[in-house]
């Protein structure tokens, strides 16, 4: 029998999915905009972006940013 997930091993918490779920129907009605320049957004992946981001300003379990290397 397959065993369910429990939702310690998630990477992700539900209310993260929700954020971004919000933010997708949001980019595909043309409401959700871009930072400063507020520009619609085009993208799918700046789409999830942004739901991580704003999910991520309220505390849901998210995995941080990856940090960026620094070149030699």
């Amino acid at each position: 029998m397959a065993r369910r997930a429990s939702s310690k091993g998630r990477k992700y918490g539900t209310s993260a999915q929700k954020n971004v779920r919000t933010a997708m129907r949001r980019a595909k009605s043309g409401t959700l905009k871009s930072g400063r320049s507020g520009a619609p957004v085009k993208s799918r992946k700046q789409a999830i972006a942004i739901g991580l981001s704003e999910a991520r300003q309220k505390g849901a379990k998210v995995p941080a940013k990856p940090r960026r290397r620094r070149a030699r």
